[in-house]
């Protein structure tokens, strides 16, 4: 469970987050909303990326704000980007290791982890190629399996179907709505691909010009006129 009290993020006098109060319970959360709503910040917040002006967040009671990002990782808390971190000179496979390396396991459990990982994101036959040969699709999924591998408490994921075609995206919401059943971890989402937050977000919290105008059910939200107003391009009383 995520708990977030009176988030606010200032950066020259501009309210990026403003006083958002929210709690996140479903094993997939989206974040939608306009560009320069906020939504990037928030998981900058969260990540121990950007240090906000006044709040709390809580990760399953534990208040991250008080961690640096390092303990935050350590803590269970995991992060893809908008632009994938995949390191181009290194495998597939070390790639992903890297992340069991401040971890302490024995070598089998090491190993077992990172085969389990690579299986569930269907990188299993190019694990030992080098990242730079790898497409689009597949350096997602790289990057997808460096925040599942372990134990991992919450995943955060930043437009991860960005660039990706339609069968690579469905293939993609495969992966993201099995997460709590594979690892057990809490996800949100922020994707501008609508179908993609309906088909795995149970809830959905929409930000505007850094303000929470809408959370709860992602049907129920992407109903609420407000969300078609400012985010589907929809007037108030559209059908």
């Amino acid at each position: 469970m995520i708990e977030i009290d009176r988030l606010s993020v200032v950066f020259g006098g501009i309210h990026a987050l403003n006083r958002v109060t929210v709690t996140l319970m479903a094993p997939v959360s989206g974040i939608i909303g306009p560009n320069g709503a906020g939504k990037t910040t928030f998981l900058n917040v969260l990540s121990g990326f950007v240090r906000p002006a006044e709040g709390s967040v809580r990760m399953d009671g534990l208040e991250l704000l008080a961690l640096p990002p390092h303990a935050r990782a350590r803590a269970g808390l995991r992060r893809s980007f908008q632009r994938e971190q995949v390191v181009d000179e290194m495998s597939v496979e070390d790639n992903v290791r890297v992340v069991l390396d401040p971890i302490r396991l024995s070598r089998a459990e090491r190993a077992r982890l990172l085969d389990r990982a690579l299986d569930y994101c269907g990188l299993t036959a190019v694990r030992r190629e080098r990242a730079e040969r790898l497409n689009a699709c597949e350096r997602r999924m790289t990057e997808l399996a460096r925040t599942i591998v372990g134990s991992p408490q919450l995943v955060l994921l930043d437009e991860p179907g960005a660039g990706l075609s339609q069968g690579e995206v469905e293939r993609l919401r495969q992966v993201i709505a099995g997460i709590h059943a594979f690892a057990g971890a809490q996800t949100l989402l922020i994707d501008h691909d609508v179908e993609l937050i309906q088909a795995v977000c149970q809830d959905t919290m929409v930000l505007d010009f850094g303000m929470l105008i809408a959370a709860g059910p992602t049907a129920d939200v992407l109903r609420d006129a407000r969300v078609r107003a400012v985010y589907l391009g929809m007037e108030e009383g559209t059908a």
